[in-house]
């Protein structure tokens, strides 16, 4: 099994129910494994010494075929293995989403479909690339039965 860092191995990086599902794919070339490292490294590992608590890794890399299954952005940093939605059991998600906001640089974090008041409530992606650490913050609701995204993170 590869260790990209001390927690995360790159099983759990590129693991896809919908993959599995379908009978996709989802196999990650060395660009995308490399950017995996890069993530894991300078996002999700701190994270996990942060809270010193198991790290759920909700959706890593996504092969084209599997991002489409599951509905994402044809211009996804998941495909190129620069983005997961992770939770952490027994964190909330708005205060996971704010920890990385105020501690770690970042590309693009999204709090998405949270519900005030309802800790485990969605989950957050984050994304790493390291040409691109703008630190955007957004979230992510329904609005009349589409995704909206609203400036910041408002939970």
């Amino acid at each position: 099994m590869t260790q990209l860092t001390a927690n995360f191995s790159l099983a759990e990086m590129i693991k896809s129910e919908t993959a599995l599902r379908k009978g996709l794919d989802n196999t990650p070339g060395e660009v995308e494994i490399g950017n995996l490292g890069i993530l894991c490294k300078n996002v999700l590992q701190p994270v996990r010494d942060h809270f010193a608590k198991g790290v759920k890794v909700n959706s890593g890399y996504r092969s084209p075929e599997v991002n489409a299954a599951v509905g994402g952005s044809k211009t996804s940093d998941h495909c190129r293995g620069q983005a997961a939605d992770i939770e952490i059991p027994g964190v909330a998600n708005a205060d996971l989403a704010q920890w990385i906001a105020d501690n770690l640089e970042y590309t693009q974090l999204i709090l998405e479909f949270y519900t005030p008041g309802v800790p485990d409530s969605g989950w957050v992606h984050v994304s790493y690339d390291p040409k691109d650490l703008k630190k955007q913050n957004l979230t992510a609701t329904r609005k009349d039965a589409k995704t909206v995204y609203l400036p910041g993170l408002v939970a």
